[in-house]
């Protein structure tokens, strides 16, 4: 993950607008609401947010 403070929405996300934006930050990853983007922010430690995305890699390879 770019570790630059930019948020992204995935391309897979389709552009409606229900989805998250993801972004690096020096020391840990944030995820908000893409319909809220002054809300709440989650913040993720890198090794946590790594571990969270090779899961859902994992899983979608198992369906």
């Amino acid at each position: 993950m770019v570790r630059d403070g930019v948020w992204r929405t995935s391309t897979r996300s389709g552009g409606e607008g229900n989805c998250v934006e993801v972004a690096g930050f020096a020391e840990t990853v944030g995820v908000r609401d893409s319909k809220d983007r002054q809300g709440p922010v989650l913040t993720f430690t890198p090794s946590a947010w790594t571990a969270f995305v090779e899961c859902t890699v994992v899983s979608q390879s198992t369906r």
